[in-house]
């Protein structure tokens, strides 16, 4: 079966060996399920993936597509018997126009590989998630990856324009447009994006571009609590000031951050508030100084802006490593909810009562900016209570949020972990909605089934 899978692809891009199936095994979501795959292949066109899917389709076997394998959810983990798709080989990126301020890739191209490409003439791809130097487009699209710039300028969605899709049916499909406007028919190239690989298999993807934007201006405050911290998110909220950046990280992550880079960021603040602005001229002046002054009124131990960019940029290089750094304490367990931007500080509270209630260490970093929050469960390898214990907390934070009129998943997807969370915040008129057009578009069942929303027929 897998000879046949494989009859127009090369044998050296088809892997049936234990030991290299092992490695495509599963994301990076700690303790989802995950299966042995049959066999991973890793195509070179569309061509090449549209018979994979047909053959997928013709032997009823489960087809799961995969970027970098960075997800937090495990929504590229394989099932028992797959076809695991990697796009590692489809990584080119096919054009960028900056007249028409759009660039077309395929789904294998890194993030940031894509950024610096625009850079070079002049535009900016704005999504930015923490994992943008290893990270794919065909992943970030899959799971509407966010970052730290979504609090201006918002998420994946936002800048994809048009995919090439291979279908549940085996046909190549186009959707979306290349054009500043197009509002024919119904909104299906929104609808892949955060489908997370199971309505159809992503093989091109046109994106929305910005000119480069001015440099930016960061503030940093420190504060003796979490709670303290999302009090000034709240106070910048209120006062009107749409910051580019606005990330929160706790002591536990500074401490881990320092202890495997030595960055000196931990001695002063049990809380580091990040904030930057990139409005040009003296209206970015102004906004700067009125995130500080949030910042004392809710009262930082120290607030300044930094007047030394590589300072600055540190302060943010450690935002990025702390999720890295915390992984080599031991196993994490990592949510990512979100909730209205007032509730932020009383969703903190929670998080640390449901840290006490559990006795489990929960780290904190967040987009504070968004609401989207970031708690870190941490665990010692082979404590089995302790994860018991980190698995109630986790359920616990999925219906804090849920309570305060927020989502469990705001970037990361839904994948394997959030899938209670998601049906408790849809409830059951939305849940059949969402099973009707997985059944739709993947009426054979193939496309990472079990993942997000288990088919009407799949009990």
């Amino acid at each position: 079966m897998v000879n046949t899978a494989a009859q127009n692809i090369p044998a050296g891009r088809v892997l049936i060996d234990p030991e290299s199936l092992e490695r495509y095994r599963h994301d990076e979501a700690e303790w989802a399920p995950h299966g042995m795959p049959l066999a991973v292949v890793r195509p070179k066109d569309t061509a090449e993936v549209r018979d994979v899917v047909r053959h997928c389709i013709s032997h009823g076997v489960p087809l799961v597509a995969r970027g970098a394998g960075t997800g937090l959810s495990g929504g590229a983990n394989a099932v028992d018997g797959a076809i695991m798709v990697s796009f590692e080989d489809m990584d080119q990126i096919i054009r960028i126009d900056p007249d028409e301020r759009l660039a077309v890739v395929r789904p294998g191209v890194v993030n940031d590989d894509l950024r610096a490409a625009c850079a070079r003439v002049g535009m900016w791809y704005p999504p930015d998630p923490a994992s943008s130097p290893w990270s794919t487009i065909g992943g970030n699209v899959a799971t509407n990856a966010g970052g730290m710039c979504c609090v201006k300028y918002g998420v994946t969605r936002d800048y994809v324009l048009g995919l090439e899709i291979v279908d549940g049916r085996g046909e190549i499909v186009r959707l979306g447009r290349q054009t500043a406007k197009g509002v024919a028919g119904y909104d299906l190239c929104g609808l892949m994006v955060g489908s997370e690989g199971t309505l159809g298999v992503i093989t091109e993807i046109t994106v929305r571009l910005r000119p480069a934007r001015p440099v930016e201006r960061t503030i940093a405050g420190y504060f003796d609590s979490v709670v303290a911290a999302g009090e000034a998110v709240s106070a910048i909220t209120a006062a009107g000031v749409i910051p580019s950046a606005l990330e929160l990280v706790d002591r536990h992550c500074l401490a881990a951050v320092d202890a495997w880079r030595n960055m000196g960021l931990s001695a002063d603040a049990d809380v580091v508030l990040l904030g930057r602005v990139d409005t040009p001229g003296a209206e970015g002046d102004a906004e700067a100084a009125l995130i500080r002054d949030c910042f004392e009124r809710a009262g930082a131990t120290w607030a300044a802006q930094s007047t030394d960019q590589q300072e600055a940029d540190a302060l943010f290089d450690a935002r990025r490593l702390a999720y890295p750094a915390l992984e080599r304490l031991g196993p994490v367990l990592t949510e990512d909810v979100c909730v209205p931007r007032a509730a932020v500080p009383e969703m903190l509270a929670r998080i640390e009562k449901s840290a006490a209630r559990h006795d489990v260490l929960i780290a904190n970093i967040a987009h504070a900016g968004d609401g989207n929050l970031h708690p870190l469960i941490i665990t010692q390898p082979g404590d089995d209570a302790a994860r018991a214990r980190a698995q109630l907390a986790f359920d616990d934070i999925l219906d804090d949020a849920i309570a305060l009129g927020g989502t469990v998943t705001g970037e990361h997807g839904v994948g394997l972990l959030k899938m209670r969370g998601m049906d408790k915040e849809m409830g059951p008129a939305a849940l059949s909605m969402q099973r009707a057009v997985k059944a739709a578009l993947d009426p054979h069942g193939i496309l990472n089934p079990g993942k997000v929303v288990a088919r009407a027929d799949a009990g």
